[in-house]
């Protein structure tokens, strides 16, 4: 379903978007839902703190780790001998 969103902006704003989205080959319409995707796709969608949660939470945990040039030596012998954990 779509939503109509009503701005309100003063003369100079108008002609300054319109401007832009012409130049671009643009409905200025268009123009605003583009640069409104853009914008929300800068923000995140999950909270800061959730995300520092996960990352703490993530900590406690102990994993299997090597030297990166070992990791790869690892890596390399899976290809070599077919094999598919």
């Amino acid at each position: 379903m779509s939503k109509r969103l009503q701005v309100i902006l003063d003369d100079d704003e108008m002609k300054a978007i319109a401007a832009i989205a012409q130049k671009r080959s643009m409905t200025v319409s268009g123009w605003v839902r583009t640069v409104l995707r853009e914008a929300r796709s800068r923000h995140p969608q999950i909270a800061g703190d959730r995300k520092i949660q996960a990352v703490r939470a993530a900590i406690r945990h102990t994993y299997p780790t090597a030297d990166a040039d070992q990791m790869l030596v690892e890596i390399e012998s899976g290809y070599q001998s077919g094999s598919t954990r």
